[in-house]
């Protein structure tokens, strides 16, 4: 198969303007953010602080910030307003190859692998994949009506994998749905320390690492409302238990994160070996007074999460201390009604292991279906 390299096709003027010289034009802006949020977003001219980069339709563009998260897209076709993007993409232009092959290409486990050893930088926001070594990665350039049946091919699988996230996203909602209609109307009047046997954090120096072991997890870990044991950090078993010995970490107590993106969340299932950092609070129900799993849901409500925002401090990293949240007013019905539930949440929980587990298959052969088509074998 014939090859390109990506520099190539990268474009390295396309021109550059200052938005807030035009302060009552709307613009399409292609933000970082605005793409985690499904976008682009129209923004005015006023609103935009610093020059940003011209891009036109078909332009293809991947995000150097932050790299190990996978952010592609091709801009689409103008509606009338001036297109601009973040300098934190790197765009590619040309009439060799099609958008959305390109986009599939760059968010290939190929690709990435050879992405991230372009990497530069000291960690977090500070992260960046480095243009002069990405133009040197090849990508594999078939004849033009071969890169549209792959792309076709590739579009129709993926967007049967989006209707699985759909899918486990409405649970998700299902949840929060299902306790405001349950219990919404309740007052809360209970503070949350009166209801734990224990509310306390991580640790709050850091240990010392090993090559394996004992998962060691930050807030990032939690991030998603489940507890996730994959980490590059690990201690020794007797750290561990140095660790949560005043402490254990046990089935039923609630995780819960308190700086960044706070207030979420995460009911211990496992009775794997495992720490955390100290920006995770740990909350050890008394469960002859409340249902972990109850609890768990109460803590990711609107109302819990408008009474973490409403104390947290700082700008750059909002913290919520334990102090507040230990003081956080919460609704105790009888310990049946919880449990009854309980019993709804673990129904619908169980609903979605299955559907993830079925999506990280077709996860699975997603990966492999691209890594067919850029070698040239589908």
């Amino acid at each position: 198969m014939k090859t390109a390299k990506l520099g190539d096709i990268m474009l390295e003027r396309g021109g550059s303007l200052h938005p807030a010289r035009f302060p009552d034009e709307e613009f399409e802006l292609y933000s970082i953010p605005a793409h985690d949020k499904g976008g682009p977003e129209v923004v005015v001219g006023a609103a935009i602080g610093s020059s940003k980069q011209i891009v036109q339709p078909g332009d293809v563009m991947i995000s150097k910030i932050i790299p190990h998260i996978r952010r592609a897209r091709v801009v689409a076709p103008a509606n009338g307003r001036r297109q601009i993007a973040s300098g934190e993409w790197i765009v590619f232009r040309g009439d060799a190859f099609v958008p959305n092959y390109l986009r599939h290409f760059l968010l290939s486990d190929d690709f990435h692998r050879n992405f991230m050893n372009t990497v530069a930088g000291v960690g977090g926001s500070l992260v960046r994949a480095r243009p002069a070594q990405v133009r040197e990665i090849s990508l594999p350039l078939p004849p033009i009506d071969e890169q549209r049946r792959i792309a076709a091919i590739l579009d129709r699988a993926d967007a049967i994998r989006a209707k699985r996230r759909q899918v486990l996203a409405h649970l998700d909602s299902l949840v929060a749905a299902l306790f405001q209609a349950r219990f919404g109307s309740l007052a809360a009047t209970t503070e949350l320390q009166d209801v734990c046997v224990k509310i306390t954090d991580g640790t709050h120096q850091p240990p010392e690492w090993t090559d394996g072991g004992v998962p060691f997890l930050f807030v990032s870990n939690i991030a998603s409302g489940e507890i996730d044991l994959r980490t590059k950090k690990f201690i020794s078993f007797e750290t561990w238990a140095t660790l949560t010995r005043r402490s254990p970490i046990e089935v039923g107590d609630v995780l819960y994160s308190t700086v960044g993106s706070f207030g979420i969340p995460a009911l211990v299932s496992t009775t794997e070996p495992f720490a955390f950092q100290r920006h995770i609070a740990h909350i050890k129900p008394d469960m002859t007074q409340i249902d972990p799993v109850f609890l768990a849901a109460q803590m990711a409500s609107p109302a819990l999460k408008r009474q973490a925002s409403g104390v947290a401090r700082g700008v750059a990293q909002p913290t919520v201390n334990l102090g507040d949240i230990r003081k956080f007013k919460i609704v105790t019905p009888p310990l049946a009604e919880q449990r009854s539930f309980a019993d709804m949440v673990e129904r619908v929980r169980a609903h979605r292991i299955a559907i993830k587990s079925a999506s990280r298959r077709y996860d699975e052969l997603f990966a492999s279906l691209q890594s067919r088509a850029f070698r040239g074998e589908m």
